[in-house]
């Protein structure tokens, strides 16, 4: 099967979109199938190009067997709302307008949301090939952006709302990430028969606990052995409430060997400096994102990863992509999450679940942890191989592709 894959974000950035495609793509093409990927130049989550990479029209190179084909894309550091979503326009149109001989042949287009214009890109690259256009759904947007309160616009929100309509309507199947996902659509009207749920998981060759380097960041950071880190790791935007870590730090203050280490980038995290270096927070620090091997050596490293969301009732319906790869590292977690994801760490074990923002219950749960009293790391690891493994996730997502294309 060639299977078109059109995104936003893909590898070398790393988070949850990039690394479920790349993973996807690679043990789609290690069982023959053909796989193409259409992006942006890497700039994510700093807004500016990767080196070596310079942003032309276009450029097309292969990593690690997917031929990328990357599109100029409106690019800039500017967090703001506007510019981010005329980068996504930008994508967008670049994409529509892509030569067919510049692009593989395909039996099926993925496009990957949010936001919904990658997906809009996909389903007309679809229909020109006449092939069934397939849209994963990794965020129900706009409902979150309305949630979150970064969008208020009534008018605006409505057309996003019939835009996200129009494409579940003209695609020949969908994919959800979770389960709370697909029974939402479900209950507007998409037909269950073409919704499938393949959640996120983990690649199980990569994150290995016997493969990351835990002294590398202990060095670095100056944190001895006889401290015990605690580890966010992704976003610092609105969606995470780290604000709820930071008052958890401040509770745990006059313990001398709990050290806290936020590692990534986002909207809030000037914000999170200031409110640090206001609380005089002097155990927490704040570092720059890394690569993904960098990323397992901070796992490695922890005594306790982190894994919070805001406390709206959308958020039930999420299941952060992190939790998989921590598990994989045989880490405990501490988890302020409900819903779908709270289910899924309690039943692995590996996690104590607490509630959303509640930084008295995180704070405990981290002295438990580090007083020996948490949960099985080895269970979690376990866990991922028996349930969230990529490889088994490849398997089902291609034989739904099949289905689909299959389909009359």
């Amino acid at each position: 099967m060639r299977i078109t894959v059109c995104s936003h974000y893909f590898a070398p950035e790393i988070g949850a979109p990039s690394a479920r495609i790349y993973d996807l793509a690679r043990e789609w093409i290690a069982t023959g199938h053909r796989v193409q990927v259409v992006t942006c130049f890497p700039n994510h989550p700093h807004g500016t190009i990767y080196p070596p990479y310079r942003q032309s029209a276009l450029l097309r190179e292969s990593i690690d067997g997917i031929d990328v084909v990357r599109l100029w894309t409106y690019v800039t550091p500017n967090k703001g709302i506007v510019k981010r979503t005329l980068g996504h326009l930008s994508f967008m149109l670049s994409a529509m307008l892509l030569p067919r001989r510049k692009s593989a042949p395909a039996d099926v287009v993925i496009g990957t949301s949010p936001t919904l214009f990658a997906a809009v890109a996909a389903a007309r690259m679809a229909r020109r090939r006449g092939v069934p256009f397939v849209m994963e759904v990794r965020d129900l947007w706009p409902a979150s952006f309305s949630e979150l309160g970064v969008l208020r616009n009534r008018t605006l929100l409505r057309i996003l709302e019939r835009l996200e309509l129009w494409l579940y309507r003209r695609a020949a199947g969908v994919v959800t990430v979770t389960e709370a996902f697909r029974q939402n659509l479900i209950a507007r009207g998409v037909p269950a028969a073409k919704v499938c749920t393949i959640p996120n998981g983990a690649d199980l060759s990569f994150w290995q606990p016997q493969l990351g380097d835990p002294q590398r960041w202990r060095r670095q950071l100056g944190i001895g052995d006889d401290r015990f880190v605690v580890l966010y790791i992704g976003a610092h935007g609105i969606s995470q409430r780290l604000s709820a870590v930071l008052r958890a730090a401040a509770r745990l203050r006059d313990d001398p060997s709990i050290v806290f280490v936020l590692v990534g980038e986002g909207a809030e995290k000037a914000m999170l400096m200031e409110e640090a270096r206001r609380a005089s927070l002097d155990k927490v620090r704040f570092i720059d994102p890394t690569d993904k091997a960098g990323v397992r050596d901070f796992y490695a490293a922890a005594g306790a990863c982190l894994v919070p969301l805001r406390d709206i009732p959308l958020f039930s319906t999420f299941i952060p992509s992190k939790m998989f790869e921590m598990m994989a590292m045989g880490r405990p977690i501490v988890a302020s999450v409900r819903g779908e994801a709270a289910e899924i760490l309690e039943h692995s074990q590996a996690a104590i679940v607490v509630p959303p923002e509640d930084d008295a219950a995180i704070a405990e749960a981290i002295v438990k942890i580090r007083g020996g009293e948490g949960p099985n790391g080895s269970a979690g690891r376990a866990f991922v191989e028996a349930n969230y493994s990529r490889v088994q996730l490849a398997e089902r997502y291609a034989a739904f592709l099949a289905r689909t294309r299959g389909a009359p």
